[in-house]
């Protein structure tokens, strides 16, 4: 019988994960098909039971439930637990353990477009919210120690280096203080929703003193390039946008589900196609 799969949020119909994902089924000769669901906050609880009573084998998870969702769960794994996020839920012999790629998809992004040894950089984070917490989290796995992260709001950037439990070297900056040491840093991960359409002319950080050396890798995907990336590419630092990410995260999630790690460059072209971008 058919697998369903899908991905819940409100709202959701903009998402572009079905498109993505019943393409890589198709490809991998899987029985199974992804849908749209559309749950609102008070309907989540609800929503839950119902897609575990009719036996729906797994689900993404979005906007606005990736913390909501923890206590409904029978199980969340280590990292998921320690972000309080997650975005991939798998159906277990009837039990939805819950899981986070968004961390790890960035880092698997990151390490097909960066060849250096992530443990020696030297790294700054804009922003200390949802996405900067999972990709903080698994950088620090992954031996990153030296990521400062600069906030408007300081007091979340070090919430968020205290709440870590992997081991890390952090300082917490204000904005004006990363821009005063921005040519200090290897490599810079914007997190936030700053120049993200339709607000394309605004930047979370000035990137004036920005080395030619640098690695820029911005989450935002629409635009393709925000006028962050423009002007880091224009210093002569090298650039990332979040499609990567997206499409990282998306594959992790794919292969939890059935143990099979998709064709990302497939993934990929679908995205930039539904994007309009190359």
């Amino acid at each position: 019988m058919k697998k369903i799969y899908g991905v819940m949020g409100d709202p959701i119909k903009h998402s572009m994960s079905p498109d993505i994902h019943n393409d890589a089924f198709a490809r991998n000769g899987i029985d199974a098909c992804y849908h749209h669901f559309h749950v609102k906050a008070e309907q989540l609880d609800e929503a839950v039971k119902g897609m575990k009573a009719i036996g729906v084998a797994g689900f993404n998870v979005t906007v606005p439930h990736k913390t909501a969702i923890l206590p409904l769960l029978d199980e969340v794994d280590e990292m998921a637990h320690a972000m309080g996020a997650v975005n991939t839920v798998k159906n277990v012999n009837g039990r939805y353990i819950g899981y986070n790629t968004d961390g790890a998809g960035f880092v698997t992004a990151l390490k097909e477009r960066f060849r250096g040894e992530l443990a020696s950089l030297k790294t700054l984070m804009v922003g200390a919210g949802g996405a900067a917490r999972g990709i903080y989290y698994a950088l620090s796995r992954e031996g990153a120690a030296n990521i400062d992260i600069c906030n408007r709001t300081l007091e979340n950037a070090k919430r968020l280096i205290e709440d870590c439990p992997y081991r890390n070297e952090s300082k917490a900056l204000s904005i004006q203080e990363a821009e005063q040491r921005v040519r200090s840093y290897d490599l810079i991960i914007q997190t936030t929703s700053i120049g993200m359409s339709p607000d394309v002319n605004s930047v979370p950080l000035n990137l004036d003193l920005i080395s030619e050396h640098a690695f820029v890798s911005d989450i935002i995907y629409n635009p393709l390039e925000t006028k962050l990336m423009k002007t880091a590419r224009e210093k002569g630092a090298a650039v990332q946008n979040g499609v990567d990410m997206f499409v990282c995260q998306a594959a992790l999630a794919f292969e939890i589900w059935t143990g099979v790690f998709p064709d990302t460059g497939k993934m990929r072209e679908i995205v930039l196609d539904k994007l309009g971008g190359s």
